[in-house]
């Protein structure tokens, strides 16, 4: 056996199909690997809820996953709500322990980024699933790599479907969303394996790079 990948996906946004295919492509053996997956999982289409089975099946599994902003949307929704038919409770359930950040591999990861001068243990959750600018323009002074998700990365200069690297910082949301790829990083080795997310062109244009 050789030794272990530690893995991260962001904004997946219901696209488990390339989610299978890229840890698929990158051979990731899971209990051996690890894999943290940084939230936004569904999007605003009821019709992605299903995507929180595979996480959880994921998790099952050993992997770590977080909380993005679509599922603590979908959290106060059915607070306000009462319920939503469209999502079981045991979804609901799971959704509602995922953390907001997890430390390994010299990394620091959450979904959207840090408010600047804020010890890790005080950061406000909104901050950790919503910020944008103040993160990532402000200069990082932290020992740990912040590897985040949130803002596509071609906002924060990027090529549009690549990744993103700045002083300390990774952002790997690359607009699956949006029609561009889905990215799953492999830190310790540093490879990117990639797909299309276009409609018509969904899942193909498989790509695995240095980076």
């Amino acid at each position: 056996m050789g030794s272990s990948r530690l893995f991260a996906i962001s904004d997946i946004h219901g696209h488990v199909e390339g989610l299978r295919l890229l840890l698929k492509q990158a051979d990731y053996r899971p209990g051996h690997d690890a894999l943290v997956l940084l939230g936004d999982y569904i999007d605003t289409d009821p019709a992605t809820y299903a995507a929180l089975r595979t996480i959880r099946e994921l998790v099952a599994e050993g992997a770590v996953a977080l909380a993005g902003n679509m599922e603590c949307a979908l959290l106060e929704r059915c607070a306000r709500s009462g319920g939503d038919g469209l999502v079981s409770k045991a979804l609901l359930q799971f959704a509602k322990a995922l953390p907001l950040y997890h430390r390994q591999g010299g990394c620091v990861f959450v979904h959207a980024g840090l408010r600047p001068g804020v010890p890790l243990e005080r950061q406000l959750p909104g901050d950790l699933v919503g910020i944008r600018e103040e993160f990532w323009t402000t200069p990082y002074t932290g020992e740990e790599t912040v590897v985040f998700g949130h803002t596509p990365t071609r906002r924060l200069g990027a090529e549009p479907g690549e990744l993103w690297q700045g002083a300390g910082m990774l952002g790997i949301d690359t607009g699956a969303k949006h029609g561009l790829r889905l990215t799953l990083v492999e830190l310790n080795g540093r490879m990117a394996y990639s797909c299309a997310t276009v409609h018509g062109n969904r899942y193909a244009d498989y790509r695995c790079a240095a980076w």
